[in-house]
């Protein structure tokens, strides 16, 4: 090919300038273009391209020296921002992204990964007035896993949202006490415990709060170490907006020039200042807590405190003694997880089992949602269901002609009904990509902390969706048989109250072992926090929990429930109707032993209000105001005024974006004169009402009666409660092991309190108890 590149200088018509090397019409080789408005790019083109080094200086003077390519910052660079900030890292197409460090004009600095110009995934932000997170990011705020310093010693390590706490953490203050429990949008909400400085903990308390230090310390130094990595080592990332947008290739076709508009690339890119995600008093709001502080204990005081909160609200408090466990406390411990560890389905696995079977769930799902996918949508048929109905791969580690390698060991991977799920998903609305970026993220599952009674081993999905089952292969051989009429119910009542199902799957190994799992929604996937978990049978024997296992995370039973829940007149209405229509499709599927899960979200009593403190600062016990379960301590007030309010449906007011709850009739409410409604949390916004979700109601709670004369007066606690709910376990059917289980059981306690009962009885028992649980108005 000839080479025509020869040296050349240009001025065009507008004023901007070129001097350089050129190939035909073309700048190619090294460069120097000026703008009109004295902009300067001065480097490597290709083609009437920027591509290769180069440096460009802004006439708002601002710079950029680093690699572009095709008229994009793009591989590793340095930008200076006319406000002062500078950010060193990796470019694509004109974003930050990759790894990259940046400090702002304020003198905050951030190094760690960016994705699309904000700060994505694993970073280090330090604050210029001594404040230090370290942690998950995303959309440009904290969000995950995260540990925060504060200047005055404080240490959070725990669970965020949107830049603030949210979830489970511990809160270590610089006095050395700490604080075990949960938050929501930055507030404390639900059960948590706090040790007084010097406390002396639990061998199990003391391991938790090492463990949360050394992850702590774990981040700062692999932080640390970001922000030297080579840059030919590190990815390259990116920035916004695209440079090609800005520079107009006008050499080619003869026009002879390029672009004044490049000069406006800095001006039109808006540079987030990371002020927004803490306010400024951040550090006032809490207490203290030291990131090098040991957690050595300095007296012999064995006084916690167990604590409940409603949104910052403190209401109850229990002062509690921290002993060691008994050699008999130990051993039951000690049983009791050998006998989970001999019930579990997958314990070949040993200590990497969570690992390889999140990453073959990943792969296997991955790999039938993007085969499935592309087949053009129709209506199922009977060829469609059944055990031969499926995908069968094979999975080698080293991959194959089909499949990716991967770091697991060797599987076999079928999916059943592929078919028929697809169309599921369809009818509950779900995009087959978010189901797969769901799941099968980077960091899409993460194994629930206690197995299932029978040994199951739970998933949750990285965004709470979705949960992941394992199953029994006569629950599998049960789902099978019923999914034709599943998938006609589900089909013709929108707003049923029975599992969704998403999708059945088994891995195999060579061994012989097998793992069969289903993927169903979270009825639990809310912003709101839930506060209580009932799983209600309608049976009576057996159905309690000892007060010694409660903690935030159980779940209740039947005997358990001390509440009644009473709510609009017509929500009710449809409620029941809609359990009388699920409970006569899993009667005729000869199904027992399912269960109410429901989820309970209080708000905070408004006459309770005036007690909100600082989130995190150090209650004394003395002085603390509480509700113990006898009543409150608020003068003359015990019936709070109501803190929800239903009110008109208004789609544009209501968040759009997908959820658990995709499917569903926003319901219409009595109150309002039996038009849809909203739900109205103050301090959160508006809640689109469906059937289980985002329900209101009033929870009644009797209470007890000392001292009084008079057999007339009752005292009663009511709370306000948004009720989620839905129908679970729902493949155990009434089979001969179940007749003998209720044979045999009936003839030593009552027979309508056993949970085996035949499945019309066990539907009229459910209904019956449901409707004490919601009891009409007066």
């Amino acid at each position: 090919m000839e080479n025509n590149e020869r040296t050349d200088e240009k001025v065009f018509p507008n004023g901007d300038s070129y001097v350089g090397s050129i190939n035909g019409m073309l700048p190619h080789g090294k460069g120097r273009y000026i703008w009109s408005d004295g902009s300067v790019y001065d480097g490597d083109w290709d083609e009437g391209k920027m591509t290769g080094k180069g440096r460009i200086i802004w006439s708002s003077g601002s710079t950029y020296e680093g690699d572009f390519s095709g008229n994009y910052l793009h591989g590793y660079g340095t930008f200076n921002g006319r406000d002062g900030s500078i950010y060193r890292g990796s470019w694509r197409m004109n974003n930050q992204h990759g790894i990259g460090r940046k400090q702002y004009h304020n003198a905050d600095v951030y190094d760690g990964c960016w994705r699309e110009g904000v700060r994505e995934g694993s970073g280090r932000y330090a604050w210029s007035n001594g404040n230090l997170y370290i942690g998950n990011w995303q959309n440009g705020k904290m969000c995950g896993r995260g540990g925060m310093k504060w200047s005055n010693g404080d240490l959070f390590d725990g669970f965020w949202l949107n830049g603030l706490r949210h979830g489970s953490g511990c809160y270590r203050f610089a006095d050395g006490s700490y604080f075990f429990g949960t938050w929501a949008k930055g507030l404390k909400d639900g059960c948590g415990t706090f040790y007084p400085a010097g406390s002396k903990l639990s061998s199990l308390d003391k391991c938790k709060i090492d463990k949360h230090q050394d992850k702590i310390k774990r981040m700062l130094s692999h932080s640390s170490s970001v922000s030297i990595v080579s840059t030919e080592e590190s990815d390259k990332p990116e920035v916004k907006r695209s440079l090609s947008e800005k520079i107009s290739n006008s050499f080619g076709r003869g026009s002879g020039r390029i672009s004044h508009k490049t000069a406006s690339l800095v001006s039109d890119w808006i540079i987030d200042d990371s002020r927004e995600m803490l306010p400024e008093d951040a550090s006032s709001m809490l207490s203290n807590n030291s990131l090098d502080g040991q957690s050595d204990l300095l007296d012999n005081s064995t006084v916690a405190y167990e604590r409940e909160y409603m949104q910052g609200v403190l209401i109850k408090e229990r002062v509690r003694t921290v002993t060691r466990l008994s050699l008999k406390s130990k051993q039951k411990r000690k049983f009791h997880a050998k006998e989970v560890k001999r019930s579990s389905c997958i314990d070949f696995f040993k200590g990497r089992k969570s690992y390889y079977l999140m990453l073959n769930l990943q792969l296997g799902i991955r790999y039938s949602v993007g085969k499935i996918t592309p087949v053009p949508i129709r209506e199922v048929r009977l060829s469609d269901f059944g055990e031969q109905a499926r995908i069968k791969m094979y999975f080698p580690r080293k991959g194959s002609q089909f499949t990716p390698p991967h770091y697991s060991i060797d599987f076999y991977w079928k999916d059943y009904c592929p078919m028929v799920f697809r169309n599921l998903r369809e009818l509950f609305k779900l995009n087959a990509a978010e189901y797969m970026m769901s799941i099968c993220g980077d960091d899409g599952l993460r194994e629930l902390s206690s197995p299932g009674k029978s040994g199951s081993i739970f998933y949750l999905s990285r965004d709470d969706r979705f949960v992941i089952k394992t199953l029994k292969k006569s629950e599998l051989k049960v789902l099978l048989k019923m999914l034709p009429s599943y998938y006609k119910h589900v089909k013709d009542h929108e707003n049923t109250l029975i599992t969704k199902f998403f999708g059945l799957h088994r891995i195999s190994f060579r061994r012989g072992k097998k793992v069969r799992f289903v993927v169903m929604g979270n009825m639990f996937c809310t912003e709101l926090h839930i506060h209580r978990r009932y799983d209600l049978k309608g049976s009576s024997h057996g159905r309690f929990t000892n007060k010694d296992e409660i903690d935030e995370g159980t779940t209740l039973k039947d005997l358990d429930l001390t509440y009644e829940f009473h709510m609009d007149k017509l929500l009710r209405e449809i409620l029941f109707r809609q359990l009388s229509l699920d409970c006569q499709f899993l009667e005729s599927q000869q199904i027992i032993d399912y269960s109410l899960l429901l989820g309970l979200h209080f708000r905070a009593p408004e006459h309770l209000t005036a007690l909100l403190e600082p989130p995190d600062s150090v209650h004394k016990p003395e002085t603390s105001t509480t509700l113990s379960d006898g009543g409150t301590s608020q003068g003359e007030i015990s019936i709070p005024p109501r803190g929800l309010l239903l009110v008109t449906h208004e789609p544009s007011s209501v968040s759009n974006e997908p959820g658990p709850h995709i499917r569903g009739n926003t319901l219409k409410a009595y109150s309002v004169g039996d038009k849809e409604v909203d739900l109205l949390l103050p301090g959160t916004g508006r809640l689109r009402v469906q059937l289980g979700v985002n329900m209101p109601a009033q929870a009644t709670h009797k209470l007890m009666q000392d001292g009084t004369d008079s057999a007339e007066v009752e005292l009663f606690e009511v709370y306000d409660v948004v009720l989620y709910m839905g129908i679970i376990d729902i493949l155990q059917e009434y089979n001969m092991k179940k007749k003998l289980e209720h044979a045999y059981k009936s003839m030593q306690i009552d027979p309508m309190s056993i949970s085996a009962v035949e499945p019309k009885l066990y539907s009229k028992r459910f209904i019956n108890f449901l409707e004490k649980v919601f009891p009409t108005g007066p």
